[in-house]
């Protein structure tokens, strides 16, 4: 069979349904026909900018229909998208454009300070700056880029090349540049609709930032079904359950924490939910408490757990949630996992298979259908997680008796107290199901006696929580008692990141201010 490049699985969309309703933004609505308008005059606007094939166009958009339209019309020409979180400093904006070799960068007024800092830092040309939605600065508007009258015609392009380039969140250092091919965007679409199993037209709720890999699937999901993409730029419960009702949203694909805060929210009884058929998530893990009052308050049809990275997007789904919280189930289409031993020094190979039950690093072939290649400019990376033919994903997890993978945290987060492992998502877990807690993080600090002492950080759901009532919580609950904290700290957040992952660095860190009204004290 002969590969496409992915712009082709837009234009295809478009012949296929071009009066289907393609993307919303508040009061934009274009069909496809009419994006596809759009998205030429936007894609001749960059050519007319000098970008040529394989150029990086780096982009520091929210969720917008203008940031949809650049990832297509990048498609278009042949371009790299490189997609920023929008909430950087003036130095990482000048990190990305410096890293990613950009010909043309683009923002916004919500990060126009850092933005304008970045080109002063990298002495960027004006030339090839796009200012959208009324921002400030030298260089062209996206309206100017997108006046015509040319409308590009795609160009010709391998589809093992590059079309994006995603930037890892990181947990120290500078995030790490991933290029996505062609192909592997392709396949990834296509395997994550099979896993999820959307149907024709499905309307998503497009919230998951578009410079996170799922923001980015969602986005070519909605391609692949002639699907409709409604954009939110920013997650807010309230925004979210409107949306849902107005546009009768089937799909929600996003990460726990947008669930938590929907189903936690007060105005949640009285939502129209009937529209939403499938829901599924992905990024980290759910807790068992969670999972039941997702299941209870969305009554889906589908509710998957969907595992993957940025770096290979498809490693495993599980579709029974319900039955059997937390697991992420089987190996995705086409795909190969493997549990083995977890060396912290990096120098093991994928052949020290663990047998079922056992808790290892998961690992997946490099051979699969939506692998990139190695990262960006990081052959030190490089060398860490890809070995012997396999990407070694740093998750630590174990199958269970049937052959299901359940995850268990990070080979980086791992608690060894005493000489005994500790998961913190296993003490996640009973916290989270306690009705005094809001959410919990545990980590591990240092501690003279114990090499490392368990310290959960309580988000408080109630003026009774306390130090001792949830450490007798713990106890009752059948954790193992060296497991159990042995120290709470009450914050006001968990500090989380744009894609809502839990930041253990910052807890670690002291990046956190604690509630002076709740006993701390065991």
């Amino acid at each position: 069979m002969t590969a496409i490049p992915l712009g082709t699985v837009f234009a295809r969309a478009v012949a296929r349904d071009p009066h289907a309703l393609a993307v919303v933004d508040g009061e934009v609505r274009m069909t496809y026909a009419e994006w596809d308008d759009e998205i030429g005059r936007v894609a001749g606007g960059l050519a007319g900018l000098g970008i040529g094939t394989g150029d990086a166009v780096v982009v520091v958009l929210s969720n917008r229909v203008e940031m949809a339209t650049l990832f297509w019309a990048c498609q278009r020409i042949g371009a790299v998208f490189v997609p920023f979180n929008w909430r950087g400093s003036g130095d990482d904006f000048a990190f990305a454009i410096e890293n990613a070799e950009a010909k043309a960068f683009v923002h916004e007024p919500r990060s126009e300070d850092s933005a304008l800092q970045a080109l002063r830092m990298t002495g960027f040309p004006a030339a090839r700056r796009v200012r959208v939605g009324g921002a400030r600065g030298e260089g062209a508007t996206y309206e100017e880029i997108a006046a015509g009258p040319e409308s590009a015609d795609p160009r010709a392009v391998d589809p093992a090349s590059t079309c994006l380039m995603l930037y890892t969140s990181g947990t120290t250092g500078r995030p790490k540049g991933v290029p996505r091919s062609h192909d592997a965007e392709r396949n990834a679409s296509f395997n994550c609709v099979a896993q999820l199993r959307y149907g024709y037209g499905e309307v998503q709720l497009g919230v998951m930032p578009l410079f996170h890999t799922m923001g980015i699937r969602a986005l070519g999901m909605a391609a692949a079904l002639n699907g409709t993409f409604v954009c939110m730029p920013g997650f807010d419960a309230s925004e979210a359950l409107r949306l849902i009702e107005e546009e009768r949203i089937d799909a929600l694909f996003l990460v726990p924490t947008m669930f938590h805060d929907m189903v936690h929210h007060p105005g949640i009884a009285a939502a129209d939910l009937s529209s939403v058929r499938h829901i599924g998530f992905a990024g980290m893990s759910m807790t068992s408490a969670l999972t039941g009052a997702c299941a209870e308050v969305f009554e889906p049809e589908i509710f998957v757990n969907f595992y993957g990275s940025s770096e290979i997007y498809s490693f495993a789904a599980c579709d029974h949630v319900v039955d059997k919280p937390g697991c992420v189930g089987r190996a995705a289409t086409g795909q190969e996992l493997r549990v083995v031993f977890a060396d912290p020094d990096f120098e093991s190979g994928p052949d020290r298979i663990l047998p079922r039950g056992e808790i290892g690093e998961v690992i997946a072939p490099m051979e699969c259908l939506d692998a990139f290649a190695g990262y960006w400019k990081r052959p030190d990376s490089d060398a860490k997680s890809i070995r012997g033919g396999w990407y070694f994903t740093g998750d630590l997890g174990y199958f269970d008796g049937d052959g299901e993978l359940f995850l268990v945290g990070r080979v980086d987060d791992m608690i060894i107290s005493g000489g005994e492992n500790i998961h913190p998502e296993e003490v996640e877990d009973v916290l989270d199901a306690l009705p005094q807690v809001r959410q919990a993080a545990v980590i591990g600090m240092p501690d003279d006696r114990m090499g490392q002492k368990v310290v959960a950080f309580v988000e408080p759901a109630s003026p009774e929580a306390s130090a001792a009532t949830l450490d007798a919580a713990c106890l009752a609950s059948g954790l193992a008692r060296f497991k159990r904290p042995r120290a709470y700290v009450f914050i006001d957040a968990i500090p989380r990141s744009a894609s809502g992952k839990l930041l253990r660095r910052l807890l670690r860190d002291g990046a956190y201010e604690a509630l002076p009204d709740f006993d701390s004290t065991l």
